[in-house]
């Protein structure tokens, strides 16, 4: 069986900047990020897809990039840690992060964030979760219990849950309303 191998043009926009896709098809999103375009706010943790440390946004869906291949994104928009601030400043949610304490460590920021961003548009698609009462909604608010569980996936192991979560819903509060 012959390997598929990218076209040799394929590009993969990472924060803005077209980067080709690596020659070699095994190679992850991750490892791509980190060890190959020195992106090291997107964080390994398990390497297993458990710790959400790895999250980025896809085309503004939250992915974990262990998992995922980076030949499978070619075309496609990759969205890391670095790519949320601008000029202007850092992203609110980066600055909701600092306000509430959301961090201890450090080690699981970049992939929360990613992830709540993530998180923040399905629930505005009205994507359902676990505990949302009405699946018909066309909106579901981001209630404390809703960014609770849309955030299952990120372990945060050294006690920032509180301060994460209110980060998160302070920032989306509008959309609670």
């Amino acid at each position: 069986m012959t390997a598929v191998r990218p076209a040799a043009s394929a590009a993969i926009c990472i924060n803005g900047v077209d980067f080709p896709v690596p020659a070699d098809p095994r190679v992850s999103l991750l490892d791509l990020l980190r060890e190959t375009l020195q992106l090291h706010g997107t964080k390994k943790g398990c390497n297993q897809g458990a710790c959400g440390a790895c999250t980025v946004l896809v085309d503004g869906e939250r992915i974990v990039s262990c998992l995922s291949l980076a030949v499978q994104h070619a075309g496609r928009s990759v969205t890391t840690i670095e790519g949320l601030a601008n000029e202007q400043g850092l992203h609110p949610l980066q600055q909701a992060f600092i306000e509430h304490d959301g961090f201890q460590c450090g080690y699981c920021t970049p992939g929360q964030i990613c992830s709540a961003i993530g998180m923040a548009a399905e629930s505005k698609r009205g994507v359902p979760s676990h505990v949302t009462r009405d699946l018909g909604d066309d909106h579901v608010a981001p209630t404390h219990d809703e960014i609770r569980e849309r955030m299952s996936g990120n372990l945060c192991r050294c006690g920032a849950h509180n301060g994460i979560i209110a980060a998160i819903r302070d920032t989306y509060a509008e959309a609670a309303e």
